[in-house]
């Protein structure tokens, strides 16, 4: 049963997400050979003021 997690800032739609995790799911099926239903996509959004690079949170930058 693969388990795929996309990290990605907030502020995309539903319909974004819902389009991603269709994509992300095609792609696992033709590469691995999985079953679409076996198939589980984990979305994890993050705030910019959470995130940070070289010390210095995105949100200040």
């Amino acid at each position: 049963m693969p388990y795929v997690t996309v990290k990605m800032f907030e502020g995309r739609t539903d319909e974004q997400k819902k389009a991603l995790c269709e994509k992300v799911t095609e792609a696992v099926v033709e590469t691995t050979g999985a079953p679409a239903e076996n198939v589980v996509v984990f979305i994890e959004e993050m705030k910019k003021s959470d995130y940070a690079v070289a010390g210095k949170r995105l949100s200040d930058q």
